[in-house]
């Protein structure tokens, strides 16, 4: 079955003067145009193009692929306003259209936004929604805590960010767990700290402490032999300076900094930290 809005991969049933037509099964013929067709090819071809419609509202085939697709969460920008809505730029040649009842609140040219793409039932056009609530799924059983996900920053709340979580659930991040920039429409890896009863979930942007330190541990070490066995840092130096450096709290820093020297593989001491 051909999907509006995904890369299908369809058979070269014919050329014309316009280009080479696709067989789109029940959808019919659908054209790729000469712009598009390969240098090579032969009638019983595959080719894996992405389907949608054009200016016309005619179903077209093109071989660019567009920053998103159909049924995915993404981040784009507004690039026009006019009396129906608002229009996205999402890689292609035609841009994204969103209703107006879909934004949720003013759109602004220039701006970027979190949006899901799907397709509308009544004209079975692809459009885009800032109303992402009612196309997240329950957060299925496989997944536990301490589980690294890919996350989206969608929305900034009292409480902190709400974020998709492998484009399909929604999780919390809590404002007193943040130690580095967070921003709408940031992609970057999370981690599931709870799963509650009722399926919400809670995301830290960082693992657990022993697995923080055991990373940290290493990448200090390396540090160290990179550095000649010394470093101009210790345990006073500034949170800023930490984080700017190891991307970790002073706490964090402090904390690993005492497991090496336990072990005996530093010495910690006024002007910064030496390898044994």
């Amino acid at each position: 079955m051909v999907e509006i809005g995904k890369v299908n991969s369809l058979k070269i049933v014919k050329l014309s003067d316009y280009g080479i037509f696709l067989d789109g099964e029940e959808m019919g013929e659908i054209l790729l145009p000469n712009k598009e067709t390969p240098e090579t090819f032969i009638i019983g071809d595959f080719i894996d193009v992405f389907i949608s419609h054009d200016s016309e509202d005619r179903l077209v085939a093109t071989v660019t692929k567009p920053k998103a697709f159909r049924d995915d969460f993404v981040s784009l920008e507004v690039v026009s306003i006019d009396k129906n809505g608002a229009f996205l730029d999402w890689g292609m040649s035609k841009d994204l259209f969103v209703p107006f009842r879909e934004q949720k609140t003013d759109l602004k040219v220039g701006c970027f936004y979190v949006f899901y793409i799907y397709l509308d039932e009544k004209s079975n056009r692809l459009v885009a929604t800032r109303r992402l609530n009612k196309f997240f799924n329950e957060i299925s059983d496989d997944y536990e805590v301490d589980q690294e996900v890919d996350i989206l920053i969608y929305e900034e709340t009292d409480m902190g960010y709400k974020a998709v979580i492998d484009n399909q659930f929604s999780g919390v991040i809590y404002k007193n767990e943040i130690f580095k920039k967070v921003y709408v429409g940031m992609s970057t890896k999370g981690y599931i700290k709870k799963i509650r009863d009722d399926k919400k979930v809670d995301l830290s942007l960082q693992p657990k402490n022993y697995m923080i330190i055991d990373n940290l541990s290493q990448d200090i070490l390396d540090l160290l032999d990179s550095e000649g066995g010394f470093l101009n840092m210790n345990d006073k130096s500034s949170p800023e300076l930490i984080y700017n450096r190891f991307g970790v709290s002073k706490k964090v820093f402090k904390n690993c900094l005492g497991n090496l020297y336990k072990k005996r593989l530093i010495e910690i001491k006024k002007d910064g930290i030496y390898k044994v």
